[in-house]
């Protein structure tokens, strides 16, 4: 006789990320002072807010916010990172995912949230971009250096996350050849990488 959509949406409360910025389930109101909302739903797809690597990437963008004039999410998952870069100023946004069930969340929550972006599959990234998005894990990303590094574009970010603080080494030797990755932010044992390629001449 339990209501168990009831039960199980109770336990998915809003998420602050910094402040005035939440995820927001659709069965809640935002709180009061909230002034960016995403409204995300627990889902097949990984990234609704709660993970420390999430958050993360989102205090980033939060912290960084400004007209982007292209952003690429790889390995979008619910679309959450390129939802949040839309919300914050970014224009031309590419999410890609090798699960089209990602795509297809991705684009569902695009749409929720009022924001336009192109997903697809990962063959859908072309070019550089000012500002490179990637919460994977340690291992693909290792083997995706060479390919993010290429995208980020010069005086552009890489942004990485999914890495635990002992693969930290692993991974800056993995990307030293073309960019040189700094921890920016820790949260319960998970980091933040980034690094700035150079400008190029002017």
């Amino acid at each position: 006789d339990e209501d168990w959509v009831r039960l199980t949406q109770s336990q998915f409360a809003p998420v602050s990320v910094s402040p005035g910025f939440w995820i927001v389930p659709s069965w809640h109101e935002p709180p009061d002072g909230a002034t960016t909302v995403i409204r995300l739903d627990p889902g097949l797809a990984f990234g609704t807010g709660t993970h420390p690597t999430t958050r993360m990437c989102l205090r980033w963008i939060a912290a960084h916010a400004q007209a982007w004039p292209r952003v690429l999410d790889y390995g979008c998952g619910s679309g959450i990172l390129a939802i949040a870069a839309a919300k914050f100023g970014a224009r031309v946004i590419d999410a890609v995912d090798i699960d089209p069930a990602a795509v297809v969340s991705t684009r569902e929550n695009a749409r929720t949230n009022g924001v336009e972006l192109r997903a697809g599959l990962p063959d859908q990234a072309l070019g550089t971009y000012p500002l490179v998005l990637a919460n994977i894990l340690a291992t693909p990303l290792k083997l995706l250096a060479p390919l993010l590094s290429a995208h980020v574009a010069p005086g552009g970010h890489l942004v990485l996350a999914g890495v635990l603080e002992r693969q930290a080494d692993e991974l800056r030797l993995a990307y030293a050849p073309a960019l040189d990755l700094a921890v920016l932010d820790r949260e319960d044992g998970w980091i933040l990488l980034v690094a700035e390629r150079a400008a190029g001449p002017a």
